[in-house]
């Protein structure tokens, strides 16, 4: 049984403590937790487990930390039915929508959850397409990547860096584009991996300077992708065939 198929199964049998379960909390708590959510890993594992939220001496927790945590799940299952879908529009703003569903940022009329922003916003201190040429860079950007004969891991970061560049949403871009690489990892047969919140200094830098050192989030990638290698060897499951 290949990695997607276990990840369904588990998913199906609603299986405690296999891949799919460690998956769910490790890929949402590190990249919520990149995004600036304040929940721990094991908050993250108990609202996951238990659809409750643990604080201590009496913490207060951001409800909209809470909602994109649940959301985040939602999201991990929705791109498991999709994994061998070719990467769309529709797909990419589907994610978005179960995101940010529920959220504070959902009340805003000009907000548009599942859909591109309206208003320019900035990565840092650089600029992102304005949003009347958003939609024109995303298909463009699609259409790229849909013509290659074969994907490779480098395609994926290559096409998660152009991505980010764009910035075609008006927030949860970081998180829509690390599960758009998971995705496409369980598509093309490539081991997939999960950014650790701890290396997201590299994780930035590999973004910001990838046009002239593409080497630097490649090999933080390839870093996280060794971690993975872990768990799958760890569950006894065969790694994808692809590195």
């Amino acid at each position: 049984m290949n990695l997607l198929d276990r990840l369904r199964e588990e998913r199906r049998m609603r299986l405690k403590g296999g891949i799919y379960h460690l998956t769910q909390i490790k890929l949402c708590y590190n990249s919520n937790r990149i995004e600036g959510s304040r929940l721990t890993e094991e908050q993250t594992r108990y609202i996951y487990e238990t659809n409750t939220i643990n604080t201590e001496d009496g913490e207060a927790a951001n409800v909209d930390d809470i909602i994109e945590a649940r959301n985040h799940f939602a999201c991990f299952d929705y791109i498991l039915d999709v994994a061998e879908e070719r990467l769309s529009e529709a797909i990419v703003k589907e994610i978005h929508r179960r995101l940010k569903s529920s959220t504070s940022d959902s009340e805003k009329d000009w907000f548009r959850v599942g859909d591109y922003k309206a208003m320019p916003n900035i990565i840092g201190d650089r600029g992102t397409t304005p949003p009347d040429k958003v939609e024109g860079a995303v298909r463009q950007l699609l259409l790229e990547y849909s013509q290659k004969d074969t994907v490779s891991l480098e395609d994926i970061i290559r096409f998660h860096h152009d991505f980010e560049s764009v910035h075609p949403f008006q927030d949860g871009n970081g998180r829509v584009g690390r599960l758009i690489i998971f995705k496409e990892c369980l598509n093309h047969d490539i081991i997939p991996f999960i950014i650790d919140e701890k290396h997201k200094n590299y994780y930035y830098r590999g973004l910001r300077e990838f046009k002239d050192t593409p080497g630097y989030l490649l090999d933080t990638c390839l870093s996280s992708q060794d971690r993975y290698k872990e768990y799958l060897a760890y569950f006894r499951l065969p790694a994808p065939g692809r590195p």
